[in-house]
């Protein structure tokens, strides 16, 4: 579609963040004035780092709102760089996409992988990660975010030590916690450290693959602690990228795509 002068106007995507790869291409979107991007945060953190754009901040109303969102607000593209266990997002925005002919990426971040030294139990779902922690009573690093408690709640004879960026909901926490409030990235000198003074015994987390959190798979591969790792869901097949270099070179070439066929 030309824009007055016959210059063609700037296409509009929409960012679905969540990961420091979504707040990566927020600030890459700046310096790429051809590109008109919303960048959309759910609202589960409270004060996210926000890029220099336009932002929306809540959710769609399921895929039907999302399919009224592209629609109304002349979508051209769509990257999905959620968390990699936000598979409701996912499946929606893949839904949503499909249905209104939008193109779609998604950030794939390459999940992590045992190491020589490393002592995981790996798991496919938070449930079954908090009855593999054991009988005996443990002090359990909990990593797995604030919103996934319930069933460590069910599981009382652990003492969590749990790490979160923001403050869980106090009737959501297990008996037995310590709160720790922080915001990656982490160091392992650090973690090292957390672990030691909190005498852990086993480390429970998500396999997000993100390098800002991955410090504490160092430091329990240093310490010699077990680590039960829970895999990510399966999502619907997509085109995807790893990193926000590659989402952008993508979106300039829907663009592009885009300009040839207007003309």
């Amino acid at each position: 579609m030309s824009g007055s002068g016959g210059e063609m106007e700037n296409m509009r995507v929409l960012i679905l963040g969540g990961t420091s790869e979504a707040s990566a291409l927020g600030r890459m979107l700046t310096s790429a004035p051809e590109l008109a991007p919303t960048f959309c945060l759910a609202g589960v953190t409270q004060a996210p780092v926000l890029p220099e754009v336009k932002v929306r901040i809540g959710g769609f109303g399921g895929v039907d709102g999302l399919r009224a969102y592209l629609r109304h607000n002349a979508i051209r593209a769509v990257v999905d760089a959620t968390h990699p266990f936000a598979a409701r997002m996912s499946h929606n925005a893949a839904m949503a996409c499909e249905m209104q002919n939008v193109p779609l990426l998604r950030i794939e971040r390459p999940e992590w992988k045992p190491e020589p030294g490393d002592q995981w139990v790996t798991v496919s779902d938070i449930k079954t990660a908090a009855h593999a922690i054991g009988r005996k009573p443990r002090n359990v690093f909990l990593t797995t975010g604030r919103k996934d408690l319930e069933p460590f709640r069910e599981v009382t004879h652990h003492h969590y030590i749990l790490r979160s960026i923001d403050r869980p909901d106090p009737t959501l926490l297990p008996q037995h916690v310590t709160l720790v409030l922080a915001r990656p990235p982490f160091e392992v000198e650090d973690e090292i450290a957390l672990m030691q003074h909190h005498a852990i015994d086993i480390v429970v987390t998500k396999n997000a693959g993100a390098d800002a959190t991955c410090a504490k798979l160092f430091a329990a591969r240093a310490l010699g602690l077990p680590v039960i790792m829970i895999q990510r869901p399966l999502l619907p097949p997509s085109l995807h990228a790893e990193t926000a270099r590659e989402a952008l070179d993508w979106l300039q070439a829907v663009r592009h795509a885009s300009t040839l066929r207007d003309v």
